[in-house]
């Protein structure tokens, strides 16, 4: 009796493994000669775009399609696909693999929808072969079925009605094992769209080509002794040759709870060679780490407690670097723990380009909440400022979140019926200010992306193009997580975001992408990026990447602006 039950065990465990396999590796392509012009391919794969004149693209695949050359198929700017007919031979018997969903509201099954193609002479099958196979930006999940074909010539015809619904992924040989299973992807018709650098139909303006595999900056490196949580957000500029960077660095307190490491908070000053090896050189700001008294924005209490997103600029006017930074309230009970931002301005005591590692000392607020605020900056803005300049004067960048929808929301319902972190435009005349909000026609500035953009960092490109390099947003948000940019002519009006896929070149050693720290041109069309990131441990640690700028792709997307 035990020997059958141990043989029992073995029979299904064998079954088990060889099920697993099936579904756990990719299936091989089959090949395919396209016999109609104007179809292009693209990678079944994360991030792929699968459709021509529309940068939706997949978030999730199952493991068994993922690799397949799909053949992208073209829609309007509306979602409408363009009728459809292309030829293609095959040299052997295959699967064509095309994965579908229904429409929204109605009750027909996919086959239903993949049954107003006309197929030619594939045979279609009555069910799917993985049902929830795969999610793209702004739909439903998809299932997949295997159409078969014999070898030789065939001839697929798809209506204009299915839009956005089918996409095919590409061949696999008929002697292809398949095992059907529910791969349980879940729909994404809340995930915005957004344009990926490499996979979407347009061309790359920054392609990744270096960088570092590992944190430059991680726990245990030296300098990081005393920092809690590690960093997020700051800048790095590059004076004669040298690196400085001014990070946020979340210190916290040992045997305090992580949450405290976003509380006490200060700017250290690192320097670089490269990029890669940094010293730490000194203390810029320190934050008190004291939480608030009461939850409205009251002098009672400390607005300094939590200082965060420094930014130097150089006054060739006064010969001295002014800093720019963020001041906190923070509360312990009330979301967002940060909360009415204010910003400071301080000035190196040493004149002259090489004072940048200070010391510096305070001047004073250069904006802040009040009468004049905006409800989209919420009850965290003003959280982050950035300026430069212009042929209009100076603007920055400001920005909020969880954003009053009336002013009667204040101070306890910032964000609690929407989440948002919107950015919006400030402008003077001088550097030093005073700095007035732009209007409400103006601010908030969605033409980067509907609802997140955060610490955008502003500089030129060599046409005199402006570009903005700013955090992306984590995905369990239904954002991006990558390092996200916009492009302006005026640096008034911003163009709708790209997004740079670092881990296309770099092993992605981070869980949520954050905040870029600078785009340094080094020459050759070469930009260094610095920037941080989080991990699943407590310390989130400092990253770099190189990125390489297509002139020509400039050139083309400068005169589409």
């Amino acid at each position: 009796m035990r020997l059958f039950i141990v043989i029992l065990f073995l029979f299904f465990q064998n079954r088990m493994s060889v099920r697993t396999d099936t579904f756990q590796q990719s299936w091989k392509n089959a090949e395919i000669e396209m016999d109609s012009p104007g179809f292009d391919a693209f990678r079944t794969q994360v991030c792929g775009n699968p459709f021509a004149g529309s940068f939706r693209s997949i978030l999730t695949v199952a493991p068994e399609i993922t690799g397949l050359e799909g053949i992208r198929l073209n829609v309007d700017k509306k979602g409408n696909m363009k009728p459809t007919n292309f030829k293609f031979t095959v040299g052997n018997d295959i699967n064509l693999l095309v994965a579908v969903t229904p429409f929204e509201g109605d009750m027909a099954t996919s086959i239903r929808q993949l049954e107003k193609i006309n197929f030619g002479k594939g045979k279609l099958p009555a069910s799917p072969i993985i049902e929830n196979a795969m999610n793209i930006t702004e739909l439903p999940a998809l299932d997949v079925y295997a159409v078969a074909y014999r070898k030789g010539k065939h001839e697929i015809d798809i209506p204009s009605e299915l839009g956005y619904r089918i996409v095919i992924l590409g061949t696999i040989p008929s002697e292809q094992r398949m095992v059907f299973r529910d791969a349980g992807i879940p729909d994404a018709m809340d995930y915005e769209a957004f344009f990926i650098e490499g996979f979407a139909e347009d061309k790359s303006l920054f392609t990744v080509v270096g960088g570092s595999d590992e944190p430059v900056i991680n726990v245990g490196s030296p300098g990081t002794e005393g920092i809690q949580g590690g960093f997020e957000g700051g800048s790095v500029v590059k004076i004669n040759g040298v690196y400085h960077m001014f990070p946020t660095e979340r210190a916290g307190e040992e045997g305090i709870s992580k949450y405290y490491d976003r509380v006490k908070t200060r700017v250290g000053h690192w320097t670089s060679t490269d990029a890669i090896h940094w010293t730490r050189q000194s203390t810029i700001l320190q934050s008190s780490g004291t939480y608030a008294l009461v939850p409205e924005d009251n002098p009672m209490n400390d607005r300094r407690s939590a200082l965060w997103s420094y930014m130097p600029v150089f006054s060739a006017e006064n010969n001295r670097w002014y800093g720019f930074y963020l001041a906190y309230t923070t509360d312990r009970n009330i979301e967002p723990n940060h909360s009415f931002g204010r910003i400071w301005r301080c000035e190196s005591e040493v004149e002259g380009i090489e004072g940048i590692g200070g010391p510096y000392r305070d001047i004073g607020i250069v904006i802040e909440p009040g009468l004049d605020s905006q409800l989209w900056e919420g009850r965290q803005g003003v959280a982050s400022f950035y300026p430069y300049h212009t042929g209009n004067g100076w603007y920055a960048f400001i920005s909020g979140a969880y954003p009053f929808e009336t002013k009667s929301d204040y101070p306890y319902d910032g964000g609690s019926k929407k989440k948002a972190w919107y950015v919006g435009l400030a402008k003077s005349d001088k550097l030093e200010g005073p700095w007035t909000r732009m209007g409400e026609d103006i601010n908030p500035v969605t033409s980067i992306h509907p609802r997140f953009v955060e610490n955008p960092i502003v500089s030129r490109l060599p046409n005199g193009l402006y570009i903005a390099i700013f955090d992306g947003g984590p995905d369990y948000l239904n954002l991006p997580n990558k390092m996200g940019y916009t492009l302006s002519k005026d640096g008034l009006h911003w163009s709708l975001a790209r997004y740079i896929p670092f881990d296309t070149k770099v092993k992605r050693w981070w869980t949520v992408m954050r905040t870029p720290l600078c785009l340094i041109l080094e020459g050759d069309n070469i930009y260094t990026i610095v920037y941080t990131a989080w991990v699943n441990g407590r310390f989130n640690p400092v990253g770099m990447v190189k990125v390489q700028l297509d002139t020509d792709v400039l050139e083309d997307i400068t005169n589409r602006l």
